[in-house]
């Protein structure tokens, strides 16, 4: 719910019950002139004689009277949503439910109050004057009530809009409807065509309900007709094709790339499935954001991608690739002597490091261990030269090792090839690197800690890189590494 400060919550609730106020006023004052227009222009009034000063009174009123019963009637159906409306706080489920059903309601209370007047007035008329005469006033206020309830539903429906926002957070339109698209365009033609259509019908055949110039009656009903057809229109398009626009916005702000964008659900029928439906796909669409995000930061970015093109699986290829294995040194000490919160926010700085400088040049920091980080150059991306990524990304991280002057590590850099992909079982998978370079790698960055530059490559790493790298590289020994059985040619920078 959109927290509304209490000075605007009181405007909006002011201005949510005046147009309540004017719409009941409006449609029934509008509506019982209509319907006294065209009953003098039907010539009523003569053909009942004498006595159609007591129509008329009786008319006055019975229209104060609705407008009162009226008033106060959809006010006692609606006297919850009144409350937490201007209290600011959710409905509750059933709170939400009947203050969907204002426009219903507003236009029950109008259509009955409109039904007593039709019989009330269509009986006195037939006790002041004829039957014919009873016909003709009954069924012109029976059309013009009809016209008066089509008109306040279409009109309730958007003065409603702050109050049926509010609930549909808490009952957001699903199953069954009570209100559909094609029902509002059915009542809007009714209220454009059918009904004045129908008058015009009534007028211009036999029998003759009045005394009166048919013209005058049909050239106002085609006035009534206009004007009907284009408030209609207005309300239809501000319940249908206002929302509508919306949504089409807010698709667009999606396709962009945008997942931080929802609709107001403000609208019950098939329009407000639609809304609540977009909601849901834009928040599919930000978790599974959220969790590439997190994937990507737990396995890197070129893995995940891996992952979301070839899908999960225990499976993987051998391929040449260069591992750079980075150590820090006398981390035993350093743990002893730093206390664990420091600790990590130095090693977190030295890993930031290691990710700046290791996917500048296309790599892949395939894992932390401790205090310890396995990077791959030539997997899952190939690289057209993997060796040199891996001494100018070596050199680098040394680099910057220095120049903070925290940390002290050891490099080492070695070449070969080894299985790339997914490690584990079909529940919980890894992607990592196996082979006797990795190994070999690690090996070296232990003999790396020994010597100045802080960085050992060993024969095939240097062999592969090219000339102007190669340049920063001088041998330094043969050395033989821990658990294997060749000698390893190395050199240092």
């Amino acid at each position: 719910m959109r927290r509304v400060t209490v000075p605007a919550r009181f405007r909006l609730a002011l201005r949510t019950g005046l147009g309540f106020a004017a719409l009941g006023f409006g449609s029934s004052a509008g509506g019982s002139g209509v319907v006294a227009l065209l009953l003098l222009l039907q010539g009523m009034p003569r053909q009942i004689g004498g006595n159609g000063w007591i129509l008329a009174v009786c008319a006055a009123g019975y229209v104060a009277l609705a407008l009162l019963v009226g008033s106060a009637w959809t006010t006692w159906l609606q006297r919850r949503t009144a409350v937490w409306f201007l209290l600011g706080r959710l409905p509750s489920p059933a709170e939400a439910r009947r203050a969907l059903r204002l426009p219903v309601d507003m236009a029950v209370v109008s259509g009955t109050l409109w039904l007593i007047g039709t019989v009330v007035f269509g009986v006195l008329t037939g006790i002041l004057g004829s039957a014919m005469d009873a016909f003709g006033v009954a069924l012109t206020v029976g059309l013009g009530g009809l016209t008066t309830v089509g008109l306040t539903y279409l009109a309730a429906e958007w003065v409603a809009r702050p109050v049926m926002t509010l609930a549909l957070d808490v009952c957001p339109p699903k199953g069954s409807l009570p209100v559909t698209v094609l029902r509002r365009l059915v009542l809007t033609w009714a209220l454009a065509s059918g009904i004045p259509l129908l008058g015009v019908l009534l007028v211009a055949t036999p029998p003759n309900l009045g005394q009166g110039n048919p013209s005058a009656s049909l050239i106002m009903l085609a006035g009534i007709g206009l004007i009907l057809g284009a408030l209609g229109t207005v309300l239809l398009a501000k319940a249908v094709a206002a929302p509508l626009h919306r949504l089409r916005l807010a698709l667009g702000e999606v396709a962009r790339g945008r997942t931080d964008v929802s609709v107001p659900v403000d609208d019950s029928s098939e329009i407000g499935m639609l809304q609540t439906s977009v909601n849901d796909m834009v928040a599919g669409l930000r978790e599974r954001e959220r969790m590439r995000d997190l994937f990507g930061r737990h396995v890197g970015d070129d893995v995940a991608q891996h992952a979301l093109e070839f899908g999960a699986s225990l499976s993987g290829d051998v391929r040449e690739a260069t591992a750079l294995f980075v150590d820090v040194v006398d981390s035993t000490a350093l743990a002893f002597g730093t206390p664990p919160e420091e600790l990590v926010r130095k090693l977190n700085r030295l890993f930031a490091s290691v990710v700046r400088e290791v996917s500048a040049r296309g790599g892949l920091v395939n894992k932390f261990m401790g205090d310890a980080a396995l990077c791959i150059f030539g997997a899952p991306t190939r690289l057209a030269d993997p060796s040199t990524a891996a001494l100018s990304a070596a050199r680098a991280i040394r680099d910057a090792v220095r120049k903070a002057d925290e940390l002290d590590v050891g490099i080492g850099v070695a070449s070969g090839p080894v299985f790339a992909g997914q490690l584990g079982t079909s529940s919980r998978l890894e992607y990592t690197v196996i082979g006797d370079a990795v190994n070999e790698a690690a090996r070296l960055t232990e003999h790396a800690k020994q010597v100045p530059g802080r960085i050992l490559a060993s024969d095939a790493v240097v062999d592969g890189t090219d000339g102007g790298e190669r340049a920063n590289w001088k041998w330094h020994a043969t050395l033989q590494l821990r658990g294997r059985r060749e000698p390893t040619g190395t050199w240092a920078d």
